[in-house]
């Protein structure tokens, strides 16, 4: 077993999609994070997307621009839209009416910009929310918003094994609250044990015996709401426990503020959905 702190970690360019918060706001509560009493200041939710938007194309990756919709406030977490795997798209399916429409956003969006190969899902899936993917597997969350049918949609989409994991804590509702790729080359993962079944956290402790485990406090940060590219991890500033394990492993850990986002139960990775060729 090679170790990770070992490695020479090299950035990969990457093309992410993210949608600007121009209508974001919280007016409903569908997460414990959401509460529609605490006022959102949208300027300020544009321009800490815009920096987030602005660190990515520093670190020579592109990102296209899906154009936000009146009243649909969540379009700004773009990851939940779809996923997309050697250019194969897997479109969403909400849990929640306020979000049901930002599908077809989405589906409309991959059509537009030559995307052939779309697939409508059946079942329940909310895009990268629950659906994280390594060289090797798709990791798909349960437990709170994907339907388990999903994963059998997303095997025969991507032609990837799909491994479950039970999510038992509504804190971390969706998968990538718990859990991040660090190098999907070399399927090198974080992620927090707790907010997973006894029977999930060992599945990955099988998996994953080098993952890099997240304490609370960093999880509850929603540090593991993070982009890698292989080299540089783009995460909330608020996960200070991170950040010196990540550098130990060679990693470049770059320290985002999304607080206003943050009140809709989203950060970094929520806003960000990749599109793999």
């Amino acid at each position: 077993m090679r170790n990770p702190r070992l490695v020479e970690r090299r950035a990969t360019p990457r093309r992410y999609l993210m949608c600007p918060p121009a209508h974001f706001k919280v007016t409903y509560s569908i997460n414990p994070w959401m509460d529609p009493t605490k006022p959102v200041d949208v300027p300020l939710a544009v321009a800490q997307w815009e920096d987030l938007q602005g660190r990515y194309r520093g670190l020579g990756h592109t990102v296209e621009v899906l154009d936000p919709r009146p009243g649909l406030p969540d379009m700004v977490f773009a990851a939940n839209g779809a996923t997309v795997v050697n250019g194969r798209v897997l479109g969403a399916r909400f849990a929640h009416r306020e979000r049901e429409p930002e599908a077809a956003a989405h589906l409309e969006w991959f059509r537009s910009h030559g995307y052939a190969d779309v697939h409508e899902p059946v079942h329940v899936n909310e895009g990268e929310g629950d659906f994280a993917v390594t060289a090797s597997y798709v990791l798909a969350g349960r437990g709170f918003r994907a339907s388990p049918l999903s994963h059998g949609e997303a095997q025969e989409c991507f032609g990837r094994p799909v491994i479950g994991l039970d999510l038992v804590d509504p804190r971390f509702y969706h998968l990538d609250t718990a859990l991040a790729v660090l190098d999907d080359a070399t399927d090198e993962v974080m992620y927090y044990p707790a907010a997973f079944s006894p029977g999930s956290r060992a599945v990955l402790r099988r998996m994953f015996p080098d993952a890099l485990i997240a304490s609370e406090a960093d999880a509850v940060a929603f540090g593991l709401n993070a982009v890698s590219d292989g080299r540089n991890v783009l995460l909330p500033q608020g996960a200070v426990g991170l950040f010196g394990v990540l550098r130990e492993r060679g990693f470049v850990p770059v320290g985002m503020d999304l607080g206003e986002l943050l009140k809709g139960g989203g950060s970094v990775k929520c806003c960000t959905l990749e599109l793999r060729a």
